[in-house]
């Protein structure tokens, strides 16, 4: 288990952020934020989801005061727990997800690279593999959740397998 930080200002813009709106006391803000809170959560689960990224007892709470997803089930491999990491992280609002996922079959986990203004797949493959040809190890390591080796941004994280 652990917590992985993301760029809260980067990412996927699942949630639709509108102006708040007075309450007349604290229990209607608590409940309007649970609501959003909620919201958030399913947006996210929507998105991991349509990845096709598949969890046993997939549970997703979102914290919109912090920022931070929480995310737990059950994954066949390391590389799906990972991916379903990145679908939580990669989303505009998160700063940190707290992984509490469970692998059945462990194996080693995948180093991480955050996108800067500039980077490509080759550029990133070159410093990591000392090879830029090997980009498309990265790209399928991202799948589904980049469509295009070129579409990638600043603030993404990515996966980077062994």
């Amino acid at each position: 288990m652990s917590i992985i930080s993301f760029f809260k200002d980067a990412g996927e813009k699942l949630f639709c952020h509108k102006p708040a709106e007075a309450a007349p006391d604290a229990a209607a803000l608590q409940a309007q934020a649970d609501e959003a809170n909620q919201t958030a959560a399913t947006a996210i689960t929507g998105y991991i989801t349509a990845q096709g990224l598949s969890v046993d007892g997939l549970d997703v709470a979102f914290d919109g005061a912090t920022g931070s997803v929480t995310v737990a089930g059950e994954t066949a491999d390391q590389a799906t727990k990972e991916k379903v990491v990145l679908c939580c992280g990669n989303v505009h609002g998160v700063a940190q997800v707290n992984d509490m996922l469970v692998v059945r079959e462990p194996a080693d986990e995948s180093r991480y690279y955050t996108v800067v203004r500039g980077d490509t797949l080759s550029a990133i493959s070159k410093a990591m593999y000392g090879n830029a040809n090997q980009y498309p190890k990265i790209f399928e390591a991202n799948k589904p959740m980049l469509s295009n080796p070129d579409k990638i941004y600043p603030g993404q994280l990515l996966r980077i397998p062994a």
